[in-house]
């Protein structure tokens, strides 16, 4: 029964993102987009390693 006032919402926001108009950072999606930032992200990756990864081996038999 509460379709319409979802589907309301959803057409509002869609029609939003379809017609503004919205100021694009193109330096910062160029960087992204070539993978070069001015942050590492293999240390950011290192700090979430699986302290038990090693231990997984004899669980697995």
């Amino acid at each position: 029964m509460g379709r319409g006032r979802a589907k309301a919402k959803q057409t509002k926001v869609a029609r939003e993102l379809k017609y503004s108009t919205h100021d694009t950072d193109f330096a910062a999606l160029q960087r992204e987009l070539s993978g070069k930032s001015s942050q590492n992200s293999h240390d950011e990756d290192d700090k979430y390693e699986d302290p038990y990864a090693d231990e997984d081996d004899e669980y697995r038999r």
